[in-house]
């Protein structure tokens, strides 16, 4: 099933935590003159646009970035990515994670990215065209499985599903554990929505019983529209750098200020 398309969502909340997650890690491990491998098994388009017909359409990124960015002094990460994005690509551009990745990593590191919706790895392939990852139209799983361990075996995994089927939540434990095992030192990192459901809950349940010495950072917020199912968003991250804990929980508590924002704000 391949209908999910990532940029009528782009720049919510959800991107808000992850990216900016992501862009301290990827800053943390840049800081040691040592090369690594980035990872990314569902890595949508790379860049997107929020004043298309389609960001519009959801109001998302209005209730996301464009609310949360201050949250963000300008020397964090995800801010100075946000700028330089801009900066090349005008002011209603916004990074998806290769972007982010693709900025944040030097010359000796090693990137791969997998996208297996024919648009979007079209896509992917053209915003990324000036960094020259390696690019895969194929199951992110399946390619995580065959990459590790890398070289450099020093590195970062992304997992981003869709979460459009279902089964998704009773596969991810199964082929966390896989690449965990034959990538010990990884550090990998899976993003996942908080449902009204509550189908998130096994497979938390599964990754933290599995991997006990893993950070769960979660962050509520209210549904975007009356009918929509998610309720916050969260992080499982597998061999946290040291610090990833404080600027995770900075993170979770800038959420709690939503409540008493303004729409306009």
């Amino acid at each position: 099933m391949l209908s999910y398309q990532h940029h009528f969502h782009a720049g919510n909340l959800a991107d808000v935590q992850k990216h900016a997650l992501l862009a301290w890690c990827l800053e943390y491990l840049t800081q040691k003159d040592k090369p690594l491998t980035y990872i990314e098994t569902h890595a949508g388009r790379g860049r997107y646009d929020l004043a298309s017909e389609h960001a519009l359409k959801t109001g998302e990124a209005a209730l996301g970035i464009t609310r949360a960015e201050g949250w963000f002094p300008p020397t964090h990460p995800y801010r100075q990515r946000l700028n330089e994005v801009r900066a090349s690509y005008g002011p209603a551009a916004y990074p998806g994670s290769p972007l982010i990745a693709a900025l944040s990593l030097r010359d000796i590191d090693t990137m791969h990215l997998a996208e297996l919706h024919p648009t979007e790895v079209q896509a992917l392939r053209h915003a990324m065209n000036p960094w020259g990852p390696h690019i895969y139209a194929r199951d992110g799983f399946d390619l995580a499985l065959a990459l590790t361990p890398p070289t450099p075996r020093r590195g970062l995994m992304l997992i981003d599903p869709s979460y459009e089927v279902k089964a998704d939540y009773d596969a991810i434990p199964d082929r966390i554990r896989a690449i965990a095992r034959k990538w010990n030192v990884g550090i990998i990192a899976l993003w996942y929505p908080l449902l009204t459901s509550g189908a998130h809950g096994p497979m938390l349940a599964a990754l933290t019983r599995d991997f006990p010495g893993a950070l769960r950072s979660e962050a509520r917020f209210p549904p975007v529209r009356d009918e929509h199912k998610m309720i916050g968003t969260g992080m499982f991250i597998i061999n946290p750098p040291f610090g990833l804990e404080a600027e995770a929980a900075r993170i979770t508590s800038a959420f709690t200020s939503l409540a008493n924002m303004p729409p306009s704000t």
